[in-house]
């Protein structure tokens, strides 16, 4: 891997050589690297956040988006092996949880089992929704769709050069996540942790208990108050959680 392999994907919004522990993070539908500064800085010093910037958005507009799950993990191995240095840690919302646990697989086919795999917003790989289409519709009908997940200020959808650039990742993240197909009986041995908004329309806690089938490592599940971007409404608490559960200590970030 090259050293402008890694800096293509991997923004180091607060980059420390005294980290006890990394965590790795992966976005949403449409999501890029950017979204989670606030969690890099609440989880400085102690975790150093890795955030991965798809192809397709911001600063790699103009490289193709990479248009399955299993290839965003596949080109992902290369890139996050070097980083096994220090205790690592994976972290996906939504589009990001499906990525990250591919990528789980892959690592410990590589010998580098995550410390833990945090789920977030996402049901099971065994939980497969069949009439999600999301991906289909027109303009106007995608944009709906995004706008009843509240995750993005509805003036964004008033600027037309604005949705001209962000619609095409958009449409083509939901295409990802929603015809990902995966192997049912794929497990993994590092432990995964979901993370759940109670009124979530696009997973309910029965889907995202059956994460627990696809691990040997243990399986914990927390239910916060809110939607899809619930993580939103509730940055302090997650950081404490995650600093609790990487490193034993609370973190003193900000």
């Amino acid at each position: 891997m090259t050293a402008s392999t890694s800096e293509a994907w991997i923004r180091r919004f607060h980059p420390t050589s005294t980290a006890r522990a990394r965590l790795l993070c992966l976005p949403h539908a449409g999501g890029a690297a950017s979204y989670f500064f606030p969690l890099s800085r609440g989880l400085s010093p102690q975790i150093e956040v890795l955030a991965v910037q798809y192809p397709g958005r911001q600063d790699r507009r103009s490289e193709p988006c990479v248009e399955t799950v299993e290839e965003l993990a596949e080109r992902l191995v290369e890139v996050v092996l070097p980083f096994q240095d220090k205790p690592l840690a994976l972290f996906g919302h939504s589009l990001g949880g499906s990525v990250a646990f591919e990528l789980a697989a892959r690592l410990e086919a590589h010998g580098v089992v995550p410390t833990t795999l945090f789920v977030s917003g996402r049901r099971a790989p065994s939980a497969i929704r069949e009439n999600e289409t999301a991906h289909l519709r027109d303009d106007a009908g995608l944009i709906d769709e995004i706008k009843q997940l509240a995750g993005t200020d509805d003036g964004l959808w008033d600027d037309k050069e604005m949705v001209a650039l962000v619609l095409p990742a958009i449409r083509n993240d939901y295409r990802a996540a929603e015809t990902y197909r995966p192997e049912h009986h794929t497990r993994i041995a590092a432990p995964i942790h979901a993370l759940l908004g109670d009124d979530d329309p696009k997973a309910n806690v029965n889907e995202v208990q059956r994460w627990a089938t696809h691990t040997t490592g243990g399986f914990e599940l927390d239910v916060y108050p809110g939607g899809h971007f619930y993580l939103n409404d509730h940055a302090p608490a997650l950081i404490e959680h995650i600093a609790n559960r990487l490193t034993g200590r609370v973190t003193t970030g900000s």
